[in-house]
């Protein structure tokens, strides 16, 4: 698991954040929003129609888990490589992940 001061860091160019525990992870919240998870130890942002290729094309996984023996797929991606070492580049990963969210959420 991944320490809350960590995520927060990953989200300072978006803006603070808060982080709630969840079923042996974490959700991340902006302006009261869904917008990444942490789970095992590895942040995934939210993405919908309109991001998840964006992610897919930048070498980002998306979350699956077994449910019923077969893999479900979740509207989270992990963050691109690229994007790990690069504060500007992770600033526009997170903003997509919030603006999907305010898609979802409408």
């Amino acid at each position: 698991m991944m320490d809350d001061a960590d995520i927060s860091d990953m989200f300072a160019g978006l803006g603070p954040v808060t982080i709630k525990k969840m079923f042996g992870g974490k959700s991340v919240y902006f302006n009261g929003i869904i917008t990444a998870i942490e789970t095992d130890g590895e942040v995934f942002l939210k993405a919908d129609a309109i991001s998840a290729p964006q992610f897919e094309a930048a070498g980002a996984r998306q979350w699956t888990y077994d449910g019923k023996g077969k893999s479900v797929k979740m509207p989270y991606w992990t963050v691109p490589d690229a994007a790990l070492d690069d504060p500007d580049e992770l600033k526009s990963w997170t903003r997509l992940a919030y603006e999907a969210a305010l898609r979802v959420k409408k």
